[in-house]
């Protein structure tokens, strides 16, 4: 998961991009970049941190020009080095530069083909580079001196028909403007809006609706599967189906956790879709456990709110805040290994004493992915006093990992994996637990747009709507995304760092 920016407008914009990136700062706290053009040349700055650690005021000073990209990042495998933050810049076909949302599933064997029949070297191990290196070569293969939207599309067709995965990407081409465009099955989000100013029009490209509101710009639309949109530098829009069967299948999991809930995602707002989740979550609970002896409902802060609140007014048991969250703490599902995620629980989270003492408490989660930091809020809930804890997740349970971008874990570190829901309650010390219903899942969330048929729900299901992830793949992905892969590769660029600085 990750978040991206593109701006195209007539005054500067490297505060624009600045702002908008630090309201998408929940999609990746790993690293962040801006590259900017003023027609000339580009400017770039990138580094890992936050993006107010990243760039201080003489990094800002020196990102000029009317059209620029940006970028925040986590890896999903790998180490967290500061040479796969993005955006990546190649110089020819006129200088492009990526900001990338997703996994490409057949990175591998691309970045094979690039070596050896396109004669392009790839520096990093990040697909977004591969990403970046397919579209420069097609378009380069249909292109002449003038670049055309035509050329445009065509190459971005040609990177639908090479690679597989999920991608939702802005292109930064100097000189010419700006490109956006959304994988075959829509995987990822991405968002186009416009103002309009005296000047003329300023777009934008984004990630979720939110970063557009911030900057007062106008949520036009959702690109589409497989679509792909360019403007230009005269503000001129073309858009274009680049896909030759496209089959619109977003991710569903962007709902449940990953998107802003103040955010509109393919025609769906996050916010009511999680209210949704509380309500059929209720609903399956009454069902399964009339007799319930639940006092209070609480939420762990912040993406189970929502859920929290619909669920503790359907089932008329009062709704109370029983924990306060340090801000200042990172997300604990983004974070690069098990022993730092089990240092920040307590460090993030707090127990109200009152609201647990003598009651019967029901915690709601947006989900449960290791199990460890529902293990521990669960502790903290007994040490305030609870006399019994049940667990609701607003999510079925996770058994399977998410190849499109999301860090999700191995599949023996999901919880879920191979247990019944009466282990989960086990392992993780609850009284009871409880998961939404898939079919649930999905109604929740079409509700909001019933022109979307499908979603991505491979974490749920292991169904995974591209049709080429195999074993084998699975396999490899099992072996770099295990927490003990992460601490050894963590640990080997920490040592390349140490050896640069000496030597």
């Amino acid at each position: 998961m990750c978040g991206i920016v593109g701006i195209l407008a007539k005054s500067p914009v490297n505060q624009a991009i600045y702002d908008g990136l630090t309201v998408l700062q929940h999609r990746g706290q790993d690293a962040a970049g801006i590259i900017t053009s003023d027609g000339n040349r580009v400017y770039l700055r990138k580094d890992n941190g936050l993006v107010r650690d990243v760039f201080q005021a003489n990094h800002m000073l020196a990102l000029r020009g009317t059209m620029g990209i940006g970028h925040v990042r986590y890896p999903t495998a790998g180490c967290a080095s500061s040479a796969e933050a993005q955006p990546f810049y190649v110089n020819s076909p006129f200088g492009l530069a990526i900001a990338h949302n997703g996994n490409l599933t057949n990175a591998a064997e691309l970045r094979d083909e690039l070596f050896r029949e396109d004669q392009r070297h790839i520096n990093t191990d990040s697909d977004s580079e591969v990403l970046l290196n397919i579209f420069a070569h097609e378009l380069h293969e249909v292109a002449g001196i003038r670049l055309t939207p035509d050329h445009i599309f065509r190459a971005v067709a040609a990177v639908h028909r090479r690679c597989q995965g999920a991608y939702a990407a802005v292109v930064m081409i100097s000189g010419f403007g700006i490109v956006g465009f959304r994988d075959p099955c829509g995987i990822r989000p991405i968002v186009y809006g416009r103002r309009d100013t005296d000047q003329g029009p300023e777009h934008m490209i984004a990630s979720e609706s939110v970063a557009l509101d911030v900057l007062g710009y106008k949520l036009v639309r959702d690109l589409q599967a497989g679509e792909a949109l360019f403007i230009d530098m005269a503000g001129n829009l073309y858009a274009k189906q680049c896909a030759e069967d496209p089959h619109p299948s977003p991710c569903i999991f962007e709902h449940v956790y990953m998107a802003r809930p103040d955010s509109i995602i393919d025609g769906i707002s996050v916010y009511k879709a999680r209210l949704r989740m509380g309500e059929r979550l209720a609903r399956k609970l009454l069902r399964e456990w009339p007799d319930h002896d639940i006092d209070v409902i609480i939420p762990i802060p912040d993406t189970s709110r929502a859920a929290a609140l619909e669920m503790a007014k359907e089932l008329e048991v009062k709704y109370r805040e029983g924990f306060i969250k340090n801000r200042y703490i990172g997300r604990t599902f983004i974070m690069p290994g098990q022993a730092q995620r089990k240092r920040s629980v307590r460090q993030k989270l707090n127990a109200i004493d009152l609201e647990f003492r003598g009651k019967n408490v029901m915690l709601v989660d947006d989900s449960i992915v290791r199990g460890t930091t529902s293990m521990q809020i669960i502790q903290m809930a007994r040490e305030a006093g609870a006399a019994k804890v049940y667990f609701a997740s607003a999510a079925p349970p996770i058994r399977y990992p998410n190849v499109y971008g999301i860090d999700m874990p191995s599949t023996h570190e999901l919880i879920a994996t191979g247990r019944t829901v009466e282990q989960v309650a086990a392992e993780i010390g609850a009284d009871r637990v409880i998961y939404q219903d898939l079919d649930d899942l999905i109604e929740a969330a079409r509700e909001g747009n019933p022109r979307v048929t499908k979603f991505d729900t491979s974490c749920f299901d292991g169904v995974y709507v591209t049709g080429t992830v195999h074993k084998e793949y699975l396999d490899h992905l099992e072996r770099i995304r295990s927490d003990v892969a992460k601490c050894a590769s963590t640990t080997n660029d920490l040592v390349s760092t140490e050896l640069h600085t000496y030597y």
